[in-house]
């Protein structure tokens, strides 16, 4: 497999890490450490996972995947002019498609620079180091090797399996595992985090309630994969309880302001389960690079350069929102005459002058952030991949499960919360659709939807091929409060149970022609 071959070779000889503060913003220049003469402290075991959060392994992943697979694929928003972006609207993707490669090498690099950090804690941190230390360490790298495995499973299923890059050396041609074996790999990651991660760690750093949230979701991702219809009760009952430990237990809360979860002043606030640590500065694809995909000019750009990837709502998303629901809309999307104090704000601020254009992630100039150093391809925002309203829509859904619809206490008050935070009236029942709607919404331009309507497919797919298949899965123009449809990027194709399942990347199977035999057990 040749990208995991290159990513060995990268990884195998020397561990290449980036410093960092408790902030983990002070980043130096990248140095080459040698296994031999490093993970001999405390202090060099954490300065090796924090270079686990950001930097080369997830940049080209944040940039070309998170919004384009999450949402664009999802019908959430559209984007022209990128011929593998129109494939995902399109659903016409094909085994060249460079943004599901980057998917797929992504999370390979990132798997790849876990394994080496838990490897070598293993094998060359000194007994002088305690065990806790030496373990809540190991515990921060699965967790993100988890998360890897979780995408890969969600997006190809039946994936192979790396603990041990080394191997590849001698075993080059390597299986894929059977899907239930790659999601019971990840349960496992996540299990051993959840318990040997503290309570509660610098902002920024995962903690064991990072990793109960996200076994919660696994599981309910789990409980449907029999493909019978329903979900194994069994492992929806794990789910409700690992996501409702992080809703009773944690002592967490969700952010007053739901438009302040999206400021450079707000990284990592307590909602935050998991971010991505992202600094100003650095190279191309080594930092967030989401302003791309801003909708406006020079005046709430970073350094002077516009967005050059307009990334825009699609008619569906837009009628998901009620007229109460304007928090959230507003700080989703930008609509003809949104007023935004905080973009430009040493000019008065902004007023966006377009039809439709993505607000999330657009956080606006150096001065507006204080970050003089930050460019347009390296964005100060520390993007959550899980937060606490996530985990209490997960928790909700749990409670949920089999029945038609609920208004159990627990499953009430938690989604509650989630929508009188968005100023909406709190809902006396919650159904299957109520729950997928309120998770559209709460997470839209956060990369979530694909991966909500791939769950619905394991026990549902004509439920949710008939979703992709309503969908008007194209942007809009919007004049006086009217919204016209815009022509298609290309021509959609209906979707099918296929739709879910990704051809992987035309290049590893050349390199590999193993990848295409039957996926082999793991356990």
């Amino acid at each position: 497999m040749k990208s995991i071959i290159k990513i060995l070779f990268c990884h195998i000889v020397v561990i290449v890490l980036a410093g960092c503060s408790k902030s983990f913003l002070d980043r130096p220049p990248l140095s080459q450490i040698s296994a031999d003469n490093f993970y001999q402290s405390t202090s060099d075991l954490r300065l090796a996972t924090a270079a686990l959060y950001a930097g080369s392994p997830w940049g080209d992943w944040n940039y070309s995947c998170y919004l384009p697979v999450g949402d664009v694929l999802s019908g959430n928003l559209a984007v022209g002019y990128w011929g593998d972006a129109v494939q995902l609207n399109t659903f016409s993707v094909t085994g060249l498609n460079a943004i599901m490669v980057s998917n797929w090498k992504s999370m390979y690099n990132i798997i790849a620079h876990c394994n080496v950090t838990i490897n070598a804690i293993k094998q060359k941190a000194p007994d002088s180091i305690s065990a806790a230390n030496k373990n809540a360490a190991v515990a921060e790298a699965r967790f993100i090797r988890g998360f890897a495995y979780y995408n890969l499973a969600v997006h190809w299923g039946a994936v192979p399996v790396i603990e041990d890059n080394s191997q590849l050396v001698i075993s080059p041609l390597v299986n894929r595992i059977k899907t239930e074996d790659v999601y019971r790999f990840v349960i496992n990651d996540l299990t051993f985090a959840a318990q040997h991660l503290p309570a509660a760690d610098v902002a920024g750093r995962v903690t064991t309630w990072s990793a109960q949230g996200m076994l919660g979701k696994v599981y309910l991702t789990v409980a449907g994969l029999n493909h019978s219809g329903t979900r194994d009760q069994a492992l929806l009952d794990s789910a409700r309880k690992y996501a409702g430990n992080v809703c009773k237990n944690s002592g967490l809360s969700l952010l007053r302001n739901y438009a302040d979860l999206f400021k450079t002043q707000f990284n990592d606030n307590p909602e935050s389960l998991f971010a991505l640590q992202w600094a100003p500065g650095g190279a191309w694809l080594e930092g967030n690079m989401l302003q791309i995909y801003s909708p406006g000019g020079a005046e709430i750009s970073a350094n002077g350069q516009p967005g050059w990837f307009n990334i825009r709502p699609t008619v569906d998303l837009f009628k998901g929102y009620t007229s109460k629901d304007s928090v959230r809309r507003k700080a989703t999307f930008m609509l003809k005459g949104d007023y935004y104090p905080e973009l430009n704000a040493a000019g008065g601020g902004y007023q966006f002058t377009g039809d439709c254009g993505l607000k999330k992630h657009i956080i606006g100039t150096n001065k507006d952030n204080n970050a003089p150093t930050m460019t347009l391809s390296s964005s100060t925002e520390h993007n959550a991949l899980l937060r606490l309203a996530d985990v209490y829509l997960v928790y909700a859904e749990a409670l949920l499960g089999n029945n038609a619809s609920t208004s159990d206490a627990d499953a009430l008050l938690y989604f509650n919360k989630v929508r009188e935070r968005a100023g909406m009236h709190p809902a006396p029942r919650i159904d299957a659709d109520s729950v997928l709607m309120e998770r559209r919404i709460e997470l839209a331009a956060e990369g979530q939807y694909w991966t909500d309507l791939v769950r619905l497919s394991y026990y549902n797919p004509s439920k949710a091929v008939g979703k992709l298949n309503g969908e008007s899965r194209v942007t809009f123009t919007y004049a006086d409060g009217v919204v016209t449809p815009a022509d298609p990027y290309g021509v959609i194709t209906p979707a099918t149970a296929r739709s879910f399942f990704f051809p992987i990347p035309s290049s590893e199977v050349t390199a590999n022609p193993k990848l295409l035999e039957p996926p082999v057990a793991y356990y």
